[in-house]
């Protein structure tokens, strides 16, 4: 919270909501700069100035870019870490310190750099600032920053249309959209390796044997589905078993105690 009393009337006031009720404890800083979740808040001259707290206690540039998806997918993280510190930093400069650390640690995962500077472009051309990546043009990131931080999220949209919709029916219960028999899908695992050129060679392999010229399926177009490998979050128990079966023992370890037990 922000406010503009003193010092010790807003202390004797949250000690006063402290007191107010046993099983509610409050604790509170009073402080210029404050951090709060992945958000550092400064107090500079009446102004507040908001940008990404990175945590001391974690180790630096250790970011989750690497993993076994599709190429097209990794064109996602460059922009949503710009937009992530769009959103947060109010400061050009703060951002644009912000860029710079998103840079490198693409850089130490092994991304290309030029990867890493297409997509850069691709996010401030997509949002109209060009003049912020060129130059850091402070009223351009202004309006940036407030276009961003005010555009509702993809959940925030979803969750949207659903109250403003009552009416509309689940998806379950939808009508299906027909099948197209103008379109064919290509499902696939996706891995690292040989398989990256799968796209490639079906699609040739398609149009030499089958939607060559004349054919009956030259009209359809073909279009891939691509499923991810299983990660380690999809093996891990989501259940907790049954207390019988926490407790229940191998009959081996009952069967070697008997041995034992007989032996002696």
């Amino acid at each position: 919270m922000t406010t503009n009393l003193t010092h010790d009337q807003i202390q004797v006031r949250l000690d006063n909501a402290h007191r107010k009720d046993p099983n509610i404890r409050i604790s509170y800083s009073i402080q210029s700069t404050i951090d709060f979740l992945d958000v550092t808040v400064n107090s500079e001259h009446g102004h507040l100035k908001t940008s990404i707290f990175h945590k001391s206690a974690a180790e630096p540039y250790v970011l989750p870019y690497t993993s076994d998806h599709p190429r097209h997918v990794f064109r996602n993280i460059p922009y949503a870490a710009l937009l992530r510190a769009a959103r947060i930093c109010s400061n050009v400069e703060d951002f644009d310190m912000e860029r710079i650390r998103i840079d490198l640690s693409l850089l130490l995962n092994e991304y290309p750099p030029s990867f890493i500077s297409k997509h850069f472009h691709r996010f401030f051309k997509i949002n109209q600032a060009m003049s912020v990546f060129e130059r850091l043009d402070s009223q351009v990131y202004y309006q940036l920053h407030q276009q961003l931080l005010h555009k509702p999220t993809r959940r925030e949209q979803q969750l949207q249309h659903a109250t403003e919709d009552i009416d509309v029916l689940p998806e379950v219960l939808q009508r299906k959209t027909p099948w197209d028999s103008n379109v064919m899908y290509a499902k696939y695992n996706f891995e690292s390796g040989p398989r990256l050129a799968f796209q490639r060679d079906f699609r040739t392999w398609w149009k030499k044997h089958f939607a060559y010229k004349g054919s009956n399926v030259e009209h359809v177009q073909l279009k891939f589905a691509v499923k991810t490998n299983r990660t380690l979050e999809d093996m891990f128990v989501h259940k907790k078993l049954p207390l019988p079966m926490l407790k229940r023992k191998p009959t081996n370890v009952l069967q070697q105690a008997t041995n034992v037990h007989i032996h002696l």
